[in-house]
């Protein structure tokens, strides 16, 4: 079996850098986009065969280390009794912003949770034999209620942090339902075949420390507490929250994946050896095309030492990417000679 990806988020040595893609299964692949023009992105996620058939895609084409599940962060909503629909990106039929709304949430059980997501899991698993770690996911908490709240994305999330302001009961509240939920899903995404997992906090730098602290903190605390029981590693991603990178990294996941913005080497230098850490070359660099992308990759390994890094994007591949851009950052990994 290839589990570089288990090992090195283990902190183990590894022969070389794992490496895997966020949105590795995207509009960046012409196999994708072809079934696109056949089903609309609801449809693809919302069936288990079509899932799985387009979670293997990237692996059919490059020697990646992992297979994500593809599937939305809002995959687990409708379990809430909520209605979403895509329009390009999700869209809540009715925002969540009063004590009604949020007593009124159901709490699912297990098996109500996105059961799709667990048919194309097991498919996955069945096909990929060993040849790659399966990865499950999740949006954390925080995330998953600024889409609730604000009812679509928008700029910022006013809705959300105007909710903090005004009533910081109401949205304890409603993080707590929501950590629920994850927990929930997480696990029954374990049960259905995932090696790893990663939570996805999209949103996490919409709140300054302090309030985030008081806010969000406690949330993820719990959900990482009850996940850990699950025996699986977990990556914490963290998007565009510089100032909230070292409360994250205390927290008890076993890797800790950051955006573009951050310093690996310094991250690396400032935790030790404590935490896995992935990414996180710019996406935007692999549009420059290959040499400049094999520039950034070759600037990314040095940056840092290979024991415990997970070689990732600092955000999703963007869909105007090169196939070419994809392949040299691949060569670089495949090609490091190990010190």
């Amino acid at each position: 079996m290839n589990d570089l990806i288990l090992r090195a988020l283990r902190g183990e040595p590894t022969p070389r850098r794992p490496l895997w893609i966020m949105r590795q299964a995207g509009r960046y692949l012409p196999e994708y986009r072809a079934l696109r023009t056949q089903h609309r992105f609801k449809d693809l996620a919302g069936n288990p065969q079509l899932a799985a058939e387009v979670t293997m895609l990237p692996l059919a084409r490059f020697p990646l280390d992992a297979a994500i599940i593809f599937a939305d962060l809002m995959s687990p909503i409708p379990a809430l009794g909520l209605g979403v629909r895509f329009d390009p990106g999700p869209v809540l039929s009715t925002p969540v912003r009063s004590a009604g709304d949020v007593d009124g949430l159901r709490e699912p059980v297990s098996d109500e949770i996105a059961p799709e997501v667990m048919v194309a899991l097991r498919h996955v698993k069945r096909e990929l034999n060993g040849r790659a770690a399966l990865l499950g996911f999740a949006g954390s908490p925080w995330s998953l209620a600024a889409y609730l709240v604000q009812g679509q994305g928008a700029p910022g999330f006013p809705a959300l942090r105007a909710l903090v302001a005004q009533d910081a009961g109401l949205v304890a509240a409603l993080l707590g339902k929501l950590t629920t939920l994850a927990v929930r899903y997480l696990g029954a995404q374990v049960a259905a075949g995932a090696d790893a997992i990663q939570i996805f906090d999209t949103w996490a730098g919409l709140l300054p420390l302090a309030e985030w602290t008081r806010t969000v903190r406690p949330h993820l605390v719990r959900l990482l507490a009850e996940t850990r029981t699950l025996g699986v590693p977990r990556i914490l991603f963290v998007q565009d929250a510089p100032h909230l990178v070292e409360a994250y990294a205390a927290l008890d996941a076993e890797a800790i994946a950051v955006d573009w913005r951050e310093d690996l080497g310094a991250l690396r230098t400032r935790l030790g050896t404590s935490r896995a850490i992935q990414g996180n070359l710019d996406p935007a660099t692999l549009l420059a095309g290959p040499e400049a992308t094999r520039r950034g990759a070759i600037a990314l390994l040095g940056s840092l030492p290979a024991l415990g890094h997970v070689v990732n994007l600092g955000h999703g591949i963007l869909p105007e990417t090169p196939i070419e851009s994809v392949q040299a950052m691949i060569d670089v990994v495949h090609q490091e000679v190990p010190s």
